[in-house]
């Protein structure tokens, strides 16, 4: 059934009713603000919504496809912005009480990608304070909802980027991916989140956590959505193709864990037959042991957000929500040796991505081990470890997308697909033709 709302329609759905006279950027950008001001409320996304330049932008998008200067798939198309990106003018606050005045002067070049090819900023959406951890209530921002249920949390730190497109609020989202911050809540909240190969996309005008690992992505409804979303973003072109004769490895040991929820398995078994179907070769593969990647990649990233912003805890420690506090201060205990076994532990693990690769066009995982735990889980106030199988992937640059790939008790689980770097092209063709041989990505929250 074709959309009645123009928010509902892809990108490309979108892009060919504006060539074609039938919607207005204007008209879209409407809609979508629209749709904010009615659902947000139960969702929380929003930081901020530019009404008046969005607008303006819009109108300056119709104008220019009238006089014949198209700037490609993405121009007049409304997009939203994690609040640790800035855009000049914007209250890009990163989520925190020691930000709270903070009004960006800038605007960081991965927004300008977008702006160039013609996409409308539409505004800021919630992040875990300084993308470190959450849901902490006592953060600038209440944490947002996952539209699947809203007792429910939506992963982190792109929280409000992974809850914007999950409800409809916008099609494509700015993020950020430092141990899985793109990943993980787009696997929790059934949409598409795309890790992109370390510093193929600029992180200047981006609030740094852990430089070594930090990584700029896209979060979109859907992967044809996103793969449109990183050829702006890095001056390419993206055109589909389909996986017949690839090879793909599959790593199913990082999914055999206690902590794995009993369909996680089953339903990776199923999207490895689903892919071999579309004429992929599947085989299995051993990889290092999980435990000691992910010690490792723990030590990089605190030590990195110590050495970023310890300076601004101790300044102001009230100013801090108690998560991201407690969060950034375990930084100081990650000494020298550690983290020089840690890096070290890098290149060990590149080096066995690489060999991989060498053999297969692409690697398959689970993206997390389990759904979103509840808001419960957090009552006490403190970070929950929740089973991942992401910040190998910031530790290598290696480039990841998760695609929905089913559901446990009602929630959204992801497959994350994994490239040789600079394989964006490979990853997105085979989340394409997963997604178009499965309905996953078609399926709506109830929160809708």
């Amino acid at each position: 059934m074709p959309a009645t709302n123009p928010c509902d329609l892809s990108i490309a759905e979108a892009s060919a009713a504006l060539r074609g006279g039938s919607l207005t950027s204007v008209a879209l950008t409407r809609a979508h603000i629209d749709r904010i001001a009615s659902r947000d409320a139960k969702v929380g996304a929003f930081t901020h919504v530019a009404e008046a330049e969005a607008l303006a932008a819009a109108e300056s998008a119709d104008n220019e496809l009238t006089e014949g200067r198209d700037r490609g798939p993405l121009h007049g198309i409304p997009f939203a912005i994690k609040d640790i990106i800035d855009v000049v003018g914007w209250p890009i606050r990163w989520g925190s009480r020691a930000q709270a005045g903070r009004i960006a002067t800038e605007t960081a070049p991965a927004v300008t990608a977008l702006l160039n090819a013609g996409a409308v900023p539409l505004g800021a959406v919630a992040t875990y304070e300084m993308a470190t951890v959450g849901p902490d209530t006592t953060a600038l921002t209440p944490p947002p909802v996952n539209p699947w249920n809203p007792a429910y949390i939506t992963g982190g730190s792109s929280s409000g980027s992974a809850a914007a497109v999950a409800a409809g609020l916008v099609r494509l989202a700015l993020g950020t991916d430092t141990g899985g911050s793109v990943r993980s809540p787009a696997a929790y909240c059934g949409v598409v989140g795309l890790k992109s190969t370390y510093e193929a996309i600029s992180r200047k005008g981006v609030m740094p956590l852990s430089p070594s690992l930090d990584c700029v992505g896209p979060l979109a409804r859907s992967v044809w959505d996103a793969a449109l979303a990183f050829a702006a973003l890095t001056g390419g072109v993206w055109q589909a193709s389909g996986i017949d004769g690839l090879s793909l490895a599959y790593g199913r040991g990082w999914a055999e864990d206690a902590s794995a929820h009993p369909v996680l398995l089953p339903l990776l078994d199923d999207a490895a037959s689903v892919l071999s179907l579309c004429g992929a070769r599947v085989t299995l593969t051993d990889l290092p042991d999980y435990a000691p990647i992910e010690a490792a990649g723990s030590d990089i990233l605190l030590s990195e957000g110590w050495a970023a912003h310890g300076a601004t805890v101790e300044a102001d420690p009230a100013a801090i929500g108690d998560m991201a506090r407690a969060s950034l201060r375990s930084g100081q205990g990650v000494t020298g040796e550690r983290l020089a076994g840690a890096r070290a532990s890098v290149a060990l693990l590149t080096e066995a991505l690489d060999a991989v690769f060498a053999r297969h066009a692409a690697l398959i995982l689970p993206t997390t081990l389990a759904p979103a735990p509840p808001f419960s889980a957090f009552a006490a106030g403190e970070p929950v470890w929740t089973a991942m199988r992401t910040i190998p992937l910031n530790m290598t640059g290696h480039p990841a997308v998760s695609v929905p790939m089913g559901f446990a008790n009602g929630l959204p689980l992801g497959l994350q697909i994994v490239g040789p770097k600079g394989g964006e092209d490979i990853i997105l063709r085979i989340g394409a033709a997963f997604e178009a041989a499965t309905d996953h990505s078609v399926l709506q929250p109830p929160l809708t």
